[in-house]
C-alpha cells in the first residue's frame, strides 16, 4: 500500500521544514521537500496534512501497563490505545506486574501478549533480583530493551538490596540498566520520624510524601547507582530525576557519547509540592514531585542536554487507591495520552523549543537504546509518526482519553496542541478521536 502524506510542516533532526513524505507498506519510502510533480494517482491513500506539524512517533521508555496479574485498573490492549491517541508510537513496559517479570519464561509471555493485544510498538524489561544473574545473561540484546533496577524501596522480590548481587549484575549485564533510585534505609528513617512526631499516626497528609521520599533518599541512591557504573563500566539509565542535586551527577553532551544517562518523566516537569493542595494524592509518584526550584532545575536540563530523553512513567492506579495521604494512597498517575501535548505547552510557554523536544522524545530514546529505524522521520525507517496541530484547542474531559483507570491528573485541562493523528508503522492507529481497530504494533528491535 502507497501513502502520501502530503503539505505537512516536518520537525525532524534538528529542522522544520514543509514537505510530503511517501510511505510504502511499513516503511518511509520518500520525504518530497518539492511537492510540486506528485503524481497523486500512484497511491493508495493519501493524507492532507495543511497547517499540521508532522513528527517522529513518540517513544516512552517507561510505562507500566499493569498485564499480567493487574489488569482490573489497565492492560496493554487499553493502555497501547492510550498510547495511541497520545502520539506514542512505542513504548517499554516496567516488570513490577503480577507475577513480576523475573524470569525468562514470563518474559516470553509478555511479549506474547504484546503481540496479540497492542495498538503500538513494544518492548519489556526485565526485572533483576538477588538471585537471577544466570536469566540476566541469558537475554537477547537485539529482543529485549533493558534490565529494570530497583535500588530503593519497592515490593517483594524486586529490590535488589544484596551488594554484591547489585555489583555483580553491573559488571556482567549484557543490556543496559535501568534504575529505580531512592535510598529505603532514608525513606524508612524519614518515616519513624514522622510517626515520632505524630505519635499514634500511622498516615500523615499527602503533602509530606516528598518530604519522606525527599531529595537525600533520591540523591544517596543515584550517586551510588553511578558510583557502581563508572566502576564497572556498564551502561546506566537512571530513571525519573527529580531533584536539582542528582543532576550534578550526569554530563551534558549528545546521548550517544555518553554510557550513563538520564530520565525526566513528565510528572517532575509540571508539577511541585504546591499541586499537593487541589490535586492531592493524584499526583503522589514514587519519586516524589518536589519543589519549584527543583522543576526548574530539570527544565534547564533538558536544554543542557544534562537529561537525555522525556518519559512518562504512566501508573495507573484506580481512584480508589488513590485515597489516604502519604503512605496509603497508591504512587503514580496515568500521563502517558497527555506527555507530547504537555511538552508542547512548554515549548509555547518558552521552557524549550520544538526541536528539542523532538530529540527528547523520539531521536534520544532511539539512539539510547539502538532501536532499528525507528525515532526519526528518515527513508527506509519504519513509518512511525504523529501529526499534530498547534491550533486546536480541547479540554480534557472523561469521554477524551482512554485509560482504563477512568482518570487523569490532567482532567479538565486546557491544551491548544492537539494530536489529530497516529501513524504506527504505516498505518494510521488513531485519528480524531477514534482508535482504529485491527492496528497492531510490532516488538522493538534492537542493534547492540
Amino acid at each position: 500500500m502507497r501513502t502520501l502524506i502530503q503539505n505537512a510542516h516536518i520537525v525532524n533532526e534538528n529542522r522544520q521544514y514543509d514537505a510530503s513524505v511517501v510511505i510504502e507498506d511499513e516503511l518511509i519510502a520518500d520525504i518530497l521537500e518539492d511537492s510540486t510533480n506528485i503524481d497523486k494517482n500512484a497511491f493508495d491513500y493519501i493524507i492532507d496534512a495543511t497547517g499540521l506539524y508532522l513528527l517522529p512517533g513518540v517513544i516512552d521508555d517507561h510505562v507500566h501497563f499493569r498485564e499480567p496479574g493487574l489488569t482490573y485498573k489497565a492492560d496493554i490492549e487499553s493502555e497501547s490505545r492510550t498510547a495511541a491517541a497520545g502520539g506514542v508510537t512505542s513504548f517499554m513496559d516496567m516488570p513490577n506486574t503480577n507475577p513480576q517479570t523475573t524470569t525468562l519464561q514470563l518474559l516470553e509471555q509478555k511479549f506474547s501478549l504484546g503481540a496479540e493485544k497492542s495498538r503500538v510498538n513494544y518492548s519489556f524489561y526485565f526485572g533483576a533480583t538477588n538471585d537471577n544473574l544466570n536469566s540476566v545473561l541469558q537475554l537477547d540484546p537485539t529482543h529485549v530493551c533493558g534490565v529494570k533496577v530497583f535500588m530503593g524501596s519497592s515490593t517483594g522480590n524486586m529490590l535488589m538490596d544484596n551488594e554484591q548481587s547489585l555489583r555483580t549484575l553491573f559488571q556482567q549485564s549484557p543490556l543496559l540498566i535501568m534504575a529505580h533510585c531512592e535510598d529505603t534505609a532514608i525513606i524508612r528513617q524519614n518515616i519513624e520520624s514522622f510517626k515520632k512526631r505524630y505519635k499514634g499516626q500511622n498516615d500523615f497528609p499527602v503533602r509530606y510524601h516528598s518530604r519522606i521520599r525527599n531529595t537525600a533518599a533520591c540523591y544517596a541512591s543515584s550517586s551510588k547507582a553511578v558510583m557502581l557504573a563508572k566502576e564497572t563500566g556498564a551502561r546506566l539509565h537512571i530513571a525519573h530525576i527529580s531533584t536539582a542535586d542528582e543532576l550534578s551527577l550526569f554530563e551534558p553532551g549528545p546521548v550517544e557519547n555518553k554510557r550513563i544517562t538520564a530520565e525526566a518523566v513528565i510528572a517532575h516537569l509540571v508539577f511541585t509540592t504546591n499541586d499537593y493542595d487541589h490535586l492531592g494524592a493524584r499526583i503522589k509518584c514514587n519519586p516524589s514531585v518536589k519543589t519549584n526550584d527543583d522543576r526548574n532545575a530539570l527544565r534547564q536540563a533538558l536544554n543542557d542536554s544534562i537529561i537525555d530523553v522525556v518519559a512518562t512513567d504512566h501508573a495507573p492506579h484506580l481512584l480508589k487507591e488513590k485515597q489516604g495521604g502519604a503512605l496509603t494512597a497508591a504512587s503514580g498517575m496515568p500521563m502517558v495520552q497527555f506527555s507530547l501535548v504537555t511538552m508542547l505547552e512548554m515549548v509555547d510557554e518558552g521552557v524549550l523549543d520544538i526541536e528539542k523536544t523532538v530529540e527528547l522524545m523520539c531521536h534520544n530514546p532511539a539512539k539510547l537504546f539502538r532501536i532499528d529505524r525507528r525515532g526519526f522521520i528518515r527513508k527506509g525507517y519504519y513509518a512511525d509518526m504523529v501529526l499534530v496541530n498547534p491550533n486546536h484547542p480541547w479540554d480534557v474531559m472523561k469521554d477524551r482519553y482512554y485509560t482504563k483507570c477512568g482518570w487523569t491528573p490532567m482532567d479538565e485541562h486546557h491544551y491548544k496542541w492537539k494530536v489529530e493523528r497516529t501513524i504506527v508503522n504505516g498505518k494510521t492507529a488513531y485519528c480524531d478521536g477514534t482508535i482504529v481497530d485491527g492496528v497492531r504494533g510490532k516488538a522493538l528491535q534492537f542493534n547492540p
